[in-house]
């Protein structure tokens, strides 16, 4: 187990730098970071996990970082700046790791990590339209030179097609009914004006073990849309694995459940030796098994995290080994 400083001096300093790395103690449990190791987060963000692995696998790990939010790498920039030449830095989504990787001859790394979403830097800035409780132009774009918008989509898009996206990608029980007086109160350009006809809309907070803001899903339903996260998220996987050395491990990290099911289906695909369907009685896929699974099941925040970082409380972490030649 590598050691890290208590939770609550992490979250002092991070929250100086906007963001609180979720599952930290976690991830370098996972990652085992060691000296002379090759590490990429895909995600890097402000750089929360990527200090914390530089750190572990000191004096001469190396770090490779892409992030699509060019803001973010600006962040992290200045706070890995101690760490001199063990820091690379690139601006790319993570569904480019493989071209990254080839284009600037990144060796096999020893872990990668994957922390799925949007950050809560992002999140506390309400410029950037990504939260329902600040007020901010209805924009989500991660990558901010990214053509369509939020407001592009719930200004333009037809009611039922409206409907259908706030339906698979917030898993809103209520997306009909929502889309409709999206539609009548159109033009919509900010978050709160959006909030408002949202909860007016779904009539209250939401039910559940935990009560939640009636506009959470269709923020999130809107914001996975624009990024295009959940096909990223599925061509990222098999490159992430195509980028590790034998024995090197990849972690992801998911805040909702159709991400944490896209890890959790292709982990488990490719940890079986044959994949065919269960009433075939001979194999004829060909598949073999190249991970083995770390996680059986998703690693979640302690009560002690979320007390601190209630933001956290949503987090799963899976983890795979890729098998050794």
């Amino acid at each position: 187990m590598v050691t890290i400083w208590p939770l609550e001096v992490v979250a002092r300093e991070c929250r100086e730098k906007m963001h609180i790395p979720v599952l930290l103690q976690e991830v370098l449990d996972a990652l085992q970071p060691k000296p002379g190791a090759i590490y990429i987060d895909g995600t890097v963000g402000a750089g929360g996990h990527a200090a914390a692995l530089l750190r572990a696998s000191a004096p001469d790990g190396q770090l490779f970082g892409l992030d699509q939010d060019e803001r973010a790498l600006e962040i992290a920039r200045r706070q890995l700046a101690e760490f001199g030449g063990r820091v690379h830095l690139h601006h790319a989504n993570f569904d480019q790791l493989g071209d990254v990787v080839r284009h600037n001859r990144i060796p096999p790394a020893d872990g990668i990590l994957l922390d799925i979403g949007v950050s809560s830097m992002q999140l506390d800035q309400s410029e950037r339209g990504f939260s329902f409780q600040a007020e901010g132009p209805l924009d989500m774009r991660m990558d901010t030179s990214a053509e369509e918008s939020a407001a592009d989509l719930v200004n333009h898009l037809p009611e039922e097609e409206l409907a259908n996206l706030i339906y698979q990608y917030g898993e809103e029980p209520r997306s009909r009914r929502i889309a409709r007086a999206i539609v009548k109160a159109r033009p919509i350009t900010h978050t709160l004006q959006l909030a408002e006809i949202v909860a007016k809309a779904a009539g209250g907070r939401q039910a559940g073990r935990r009560k939640i803001h009636p506009a959470t899903r269709t923020f999130q339903a809107l914001r996975v849309a624009v990024n295009n996260e959940l096909d990223v998220l599925e061509r990222v996987l098999p490159q992430a694995l195509e980028c590790l050395n034998p024995g090197g491990r990849l972690s992801v990290i998911s805040f909702n459940s159709l991400e944490d099911r896209i890890v959790k289906q292709y982990f488990k695909r490719e940890a079986q030796d044959c994949i065919c369907p269960p009433d075939q009685l001979f194999c004829t896929c060909r598949h073999k098994a190249i991970v083995n699974i770390i996680t059986k099941k998703p690693v979640t925040p302690s009560s002690a995290e979320i007390d601190v970082n209630p933001r956290a409380r949503s987090a799963k972490l899976r983890v795979v080994e890729l098998i050794k030649g």
